[in-house]
């Protein structure tokens, strides 16, 4: 029996990486022989772990935008004084799974995975670690799945991800796996680069033992990796990548995020018709295939919704970037709105924008901002940004999944 058939497998996939909300069903009878990490070249065998070494080495960022100052009282600090001491544990015992896990040791492993939990709650990567040791420890035929993302460059985004393969996992290996065999997750980590993403495609794609692949993130990654994918007949979903390129690029790709027409376009009309702003200018990132993309929907409907666009000169990928540069010269010629569009990867001009911005003008945005870190960093500056989501807990309100999801980690 082969791991891969002639047409794609039965797969029903929805994941949904943002604000660590993902729902995830994957419904397959195919044959995995393999439970260990995947054979690859040294460079890339440090990037890709099913529990054997940390790849999350940084906690998600508070960090600020520049000048903003907050004051702490008595009560915060010892809170977070006491928070940082939880994560300090927390660690520990997660460095002592993975060395177990390493050894093969799943018992062991499963136990310090376990305890490192119950410190820290809220860490995606050792909720997932430690249903793979169950899965080594309990069953000798499971089913493996990779997750690639961005670690290294944005683990803020990265994270936001893992929380909801964390909480799918989970889920299924609490209900007795999949035909009773349990689901492990390799988690591998690609920088949003491109050049990476081929040699992390290529070693997934060779590797017998993964059904699937969930990612990439930025468009750019998962244009650079579908083919490969495509080729190989491995499916990939990507739970966040929009861009238009890459609806049609074969019947392995898949992605959970709708048309980007269906959220540019109402966008547009919101602006001209609910807020009345009809002369909008546009920073975008002229390297983000998905805001590019998001962009020129955006501009198709402005006209059918009764606005116009602006022509400003705001390009975030720039090097030399210049936020007060870009709003003067959106203001003098006359805009009365800013739509924000950048990378994932540098969504901090676009905060750094808004914050300059300072109200002058009222600020939209992509999906991309939907993201912890606008929140986080953006503060005031972000408030009353108007932006389209893939999917938001009020719109169904009658489902328990947000409350369940807010549980991923739980003692």
């Amino acid at each position: 029996m082969t791991k891969r058939n002639k047409t794609p497998p039965f797969l029903s996939i929805v994941a949904i990486g943002l604000l660590g909300f993902a729902a995830f069903k994957f419904l397959t009878g195919l044959f995995t022989p393999k439970s260990l990490e995947s054979p690859a070249p040294a460079a890339i065998a440090t990037r890709i772990s099913l529990g054997s070494r940390i790849l999350v080495k940084s906690e998600t960022t508070t960090e600020k935008l520049p000048g903003v100052v907050t004051s702490q009282t008595t009560a915060e600090k010892q809170a977070a004084e006491k928070q940082a001491a939880e994560k300090q544990a927390a660690e520990k015992e997660k460095q002592a799974g993975v060395r177990a896990f390493a050894k093969g040791d799943y018992q062991t492993a499963s136990q310090k995975f376990q305890a490192s939990l119950q410190k820290n709650r809220n860490d995606p990567e050792s909720m997932i670690y430690l249903n793979n040791a169950t899965a080594n420890a309990n069953r000798a035929d499971s089913l493996k799945i990779a997750v690639s993302i961005p670690i290294r460059t944005n683990p803020n985004v990265a994270q936001e991800i893992l929380r909801g393969v964390a909480h799918a996992q989970d889920e299924v290996n609490l209900r007795g796996g999949i035909n009773r065999r349990l689901l492990q997750v390799q988690i591998v980590s690609d920088d949003n680069d491109p050049n990476i993403v081929k040699e992390v495609a290529a070693i997934l794609a060779k590797d017998p033992s993964v059904l699937a692949v969930i990612g990439h993130n930025a468009s750019n990654a998962s244009l650079a990796a579908a083919p490969i994918y495509q080729r190989e007949k491995l499916v990939m979903v990507s739970p966040t990548s929009f861009a238009n390129d890459l609806s049609g690029i074969g019947n392995y790709i898949f992605r959970t995020v709708p048309n980007i027409s269906v959220m540019a376009a109402p966008l547009a009309e919101y602006a001209v018709k609910t807020a009345g702003k009809t002369d909008i200018a546009i920073c975008f990132d002229s390297k983000a295939p998905d805001n590019l993309s998001f962009k020129e929907e955006f501009v198709k409907a402005l006209p059918a919704a009764g606005g116009k666009l602006v022509q400003s000169d705001c390009d975030l990928s720039i090097p030399d970037f210049n936020a007060e540069s870009a709003i003067a010269d959106a203001v003098s010629k006359g805009a009365k709105a800013l739509m924000l569009a950048p990378h994932i990867d540098r969504i901090d001009r676009a905060i750094y924008t808004a914050s300059i911005n300072r109200g002058k003008l009222p600020i939209y945005g992509s999906t991309t901002m939907y993201t912890f870190q606008t929140l986080k960093s953006g503060q005031k500056s972000v408030e009353g940004m108007i932006l389209p989501v893939p999917w938001h807990p009020d719109t169904n309100p009658g489902s328990n999944f947000p409350i369940d999801a807010a549980g991923v980690g739980k003692e």
